[in-house]
């Protein structure tokens, strides 16, 4: 596993990839300092009692969208990687089964991903401190709106790989990305069983079943790529 591990690592080096694990948070960032900085009255005036608790709710908001097109994003740009050098069958030929190729295939980009939460955390931080919202930051709410949400996402993440490596194609895996992560912010009223609402609501019941749902997921998908012909 650690030789896909390191032929991905190698691939996305001058690519565009890295680039945009940290535009993401860097984008949100920014976002969020516009919108402070020309609001600042109004807004530290409706966040009074809890200004941090404001900002941190602020940023999820974005965050979720961003993170859910990044998913859809970063999968699709590893896999033509695969695709478009005809690497599927070197990669299959290392001396491990399918199913450890496409688990190392699911945790990498699980990782950048996840590198790209803890650089909000940071971001967060920095820009909350810029803001003039003291040192008294809550760790605890930082935390769970930069991880719980990457969390509950896990069966997008796993559906979006499946699809990334299924159709050579890549249109067809990023419209279906895109469409459901725009739509993800109109299902704040949606029923609490929606999977696509779990990123929204930041606490463990979306987080244990996202992450419950998420191995199914991979579970199933895995299973599929194991018997499928990928070229």
């Amino acid at each position: 596993m650690w030789g896909v591990f390191s032929s991905d690592l190698l691939k996305i080096k001058r690519k565009l990839i890295l680039f945009l694990i940290v535009l993401g948070p860097l984008g949100v960032i920014g976002l969020e300092a516009v919108n402070f900085g020309l609001r600042y009255n109004y807004l530290t005036k409706l966040y009074a009692s809890d200004l941090w608790s404001g900002l941190l709710n602020n940023v999820q908001q974005l965050s979720v969208v961003v993170m859910l097109l990044g998913i859809a994003i970063i999968t699709s740009l590893m896999a033509t990687i695969e695709h478009q050098t005809n690497a599927w069958k070197q990669v299959l030929a290392l001396p491990i089964s399918r199913t450890e190729v496409y688990t190392a295939k699911f945790l990498f980009n699980g990782l950048l991903l996840f590198s790209s939460c803890i650089l909000l955390a940071f971001g967060s931080v920095i820009l909350g401190i810029a803001l003039g919202f003291g040192t008294d930051i809550p760790y605890t709410d930082l935390l769970k709106i930069t991880f719980f949400p990457f969390l509950a996402a896990l069966p997008f993440l796993a559906v979006q790989i499946w699809l990334a490596v299924t159709f050579k194609n890549q249109s067809i895996a990023l419209t279906f990305g895109i469409v459901y992560a725009l739509f993800s912010s109109y299902t704040r009223n949606a029923p609490n069983w929606l999977p696509l609402k779990w990123p929204l609501m930041m606490n463990y019941f979306s987080v244990i079943t996202g992450v419950v749902t998420g191995l199914i997921v991979l579970t199933i998908t895995l299973v599929d790529f194991a018997k499928r012909d990928v070229n």
